[in-house]
């Protein structure tokens, strides 16, 4: 059952070091905030999970954050490369990086196949791709039915899931709504889940095309309005298309990126989450 408290104690609560952790959201509700509570908490050894691992998990693999990064696509969406991703890739900066690459539909139907307590998903992707060959998670597999020649792809079952919404109720009921990805798989697959809201109210009004989690699926809920900046939450917030430009500069250099975090992030006069640089 969802424990509302702060996003400090959510995060102290939910993740520890060597976990697992996806932080999921798509072109909105990405949660940003939580992404910069776990810098602030250095927490390390992180095996990331995400679709599409853009600017949060650029300052997390930067913070020394992770140790693997498991994907489907990785950019500054609009703009260009990861640096900080890049770095530590290709350089071992600050620390080395193992990657799991991933088709989105294979990342998607993981999720799926997590969330619905099976062992794996089967689909007809990878087929003449060599991503199996670098990944234990994708294996061949015959039809006993029809003896098609189809992809295995081992189910994604997160120790921690992190997602942002709008809202939650007092009792911990989480709705969100507009582009919703694989939030809500991430959630039902992982072990414990941290859910970051802008408001918490009294009730939840009918929302076409919301998705619901009951309080029983969640782990922590924690109020944070503006905690999906630079990304946006419908209805609530704005995309911040000048944070992501600005970025590239910000982490295309060390000195400039371990500034900016000890500004934005680590240092005692640090911005709260929501303000840009």
């Amino acid at each position: 059952m969802a424990e509302i408290v702060s996003l400090t104690a959510a995060v102290e609560g939910a993740i520890h070091d060597g976990d697992t952790v996806a932080m999921e959201g798509f072109t909105h509700l990405i949660p940003h905030a939580a992404g910069r509570e776990v810098i602030r908490q250095r927490l390390r050894d992180l095996t990331l999970v995400r679709m599409t691992p853009d600017v949060i998990y650029d300052q997390l693999i930067g913070a020394g954050c992770a140790r693997k990064l498991v994907f489907s696509w990785g950019g500054n969406p609009g703009v260009g490369s990861l640096h900080r991703f890049r770095d530590a890739v290709e350089n071992s900066w600050p620390a080395p990086l193992e990657i799991e690459e991933h088709s989105h539909a294979g990342m998607a139907n993981r999720y799926v196949a997590g969330a619905s307590g099976l062992p794996f998903a089967v689909m007809r992707g990878y087929s003449g791709t060599g991503l199996p060959a670098h990944s234990d998670n994708i294996r061949e597999i015959t039809c006993p039915f029809t003896g098609e020649r189809l992809t295995a792809v081992a189910a994604l079952r997160p120790d921690v899931a992190v997602i942002h919404a709008q809202r939650a109720d007092r009792a911990g009921n989480v709705q969100f709504w507009g582009i919703t990805g694989v939030q809500k798989e991430a959630v039902l697959a992982a072990r414990r889940s941290v859910v970051t809201v802008e408001e918490i109210v009294d009730e939840l009004d009918p929302r076409p095309g919301a998705v619901v989690l009951p309080a029983w699926t969640v782990s922590f809920v924690a109020a944070a309005p503006g905690g999906a900046h630079p990304s946006y939450a419908l209805g609530y917030s704005a995309r911040d298309n000048d944070f992501y430009v600005a970025w590239d500069a910000i982490s295309r250099d060390r000195e400039a990126f371990t500034a900016w975090l000890d500004q934005q992030i680590l240092g005692p006069g640090a911005r709260p989450a929501g303000v840009a640089p």
